[in-house]
């Protein structure tokens, strides 16, 4: 009886635009009130989806969301992280993330009266530096 390996074809991984970082619901609230978060949460799910921010074939990349227990800024929540760009937001209410999301992510401008925090992301340790924000293939 032959035995036949099953081989994966290797995927491409879709460009990623964004990573969105939500501290809404942490494990300890000291940043926020986990009501408050979750509503943040849930608006966030919907406008990512609403404006269709998932899609593979959107030629910027996709949008993607997380929900983070801790962002280490433990006021002012909930806090919100946009990666690659570094930006931290604080008081992100549901309202508030329309226009995060329409005028920071998809326009490019970030909204400065909401930024709490600027983080210098820097280069793999062990990767050569690249002239922007790279996400491999995996």
């Amino acid at each position: 009886m032959e035995t036949r390996l099953l081989q994966a074809r290797p995927r491409q991984a879709p460009l990623v635009q964004a990573h969105l970082l939500l501290c809404a619901t942490p494990t300890k609230a000291l940043c926020c009130d986990p009501v408050a978060g979750g509503a943040s949460w849930q608006r966030l799910k919907e406008l990512v989806r609403e404006l269709d921010l998932e899609n593979p074939s959107r030629g910027e990349g996709i949008v993607l969301r997380s929900k983070v227990d801790c962002l280490r800024v433990c006021q002012g929540g909930p806090i919100l992280l946009i990666w690659p760009d570094g930006i931290t937001y604080g008081g992100v209410t549901p309202e508030r993330l329309e226009r995060i999301l329409r005028e920071h992510v998809l326009g490019g401008l970030p909204i400065q009266e909401w930024i709490i925090a600027r983080q210098t992301l820097g280069p793999i340790q062990g990767e050569p530096q690249t002239s922007g924000p790279q996400v491999a293939p995996l």
